[in-house]
């Protein structure tokens, strides 16, 4: 066993946090992507997971702005 594996079986609450948090920023991303039609977004965003990190980054950088009116 490597020491990722030992490391996480070791703080199993810590593993659920990270599962949880990727989970949402990944939902959320996603849903925008679809939202404004940018698949090639949506296509990368399901296929690569990064714990949330290039999820955060779609949703500061590169979905569309709408406005609220």
């Amino acid at each position: 066993m490597n020491a990722a594996a030992e490391f996480l079986q070791s703080n199993p609450l810590l593993f659920a946090i990270v599962v949880v948090w990727s989970i949402i920023w990944k939902a959320i991303a996603l849903w925008n992507a679809a939202r404004n039609n940018q698949l090639a977004w949506y296509i990368v965003l399901i296929i690569v997971n990064t714990v949330g990190i290039l999820e955060i980054i779609y949703l500061l950088f590169y979905r569309k702005k709408r406005s609220r009116f």
